[in-house]
């Protein structure tokens, strides 16, 4: 009887896993988060579109008399509007760049974890053909006693 495989660094790669499950919920997060910033964006650019379109498309006769003050703070909205969407824009950015840096980490964690997975099945094919070898062997050995046995008698 052989004695069972026992992967020596089988705690090192315990530890990998778990960094490679945490490394891809930080960037499962990190595309949630992206998720939303898109849509954030998407609503900046159709609120702006839509401020746009009121000010410079005829969308203003239904609010009454124009005066200059209205029209200075109709254009003060549509700057701040501009500004929110250039805001999200640049938020957008940052999440992009957060999102790359999270699907870096988890190729490295991942990859950390494939090499000891790659070691762990090289040393238990070696361990199985050493066992193969010792087996092989003591049935050579009883092939032999059972053979001397009978030219014996």
């Amino acid at each position: 009887m052989s004695r069972p495989f026992r992967f020596g660094l089988q705690r090192v790669r315990e530890i990998r896993a778990h960094d490679e499950d945490q490394a891809k919920e930080r960037f499962a997060a990190s595309l949630n988060e992206r998720m939303r910033g898109e849509a954030v964006l998407r609503a900046a650019e159709a609120r702006l579109r839509d401020a746009q379109a009121g000010v410079g498309g005829g969308g203003l006769q239904g609010l009454g008399p124009l005066t200059g003050a209205s029209l200075v703070s109709r254009q003060a909205w549509v700057d701040r509007l501009r500004n929110d969407q250039a805001d999200a824009a640049l938020r957008m950015n940052s999440y992009d760049n957060e999102l790359q840096r999270r699907r870096t980490e988890l190729t490295a964690a991942s990859r950390a974890r494939q090499v000891l997975d790659k070691l762990e099945t090289r040393q238990r094919e070696q361990h199985r053909l050493a066992a193969e070898r010792v087996e092989n062997a003591e049935l050579d050995e009883m092939g032999l006693r059972g053979f001397a046995r009978r030219s014996a008698a």
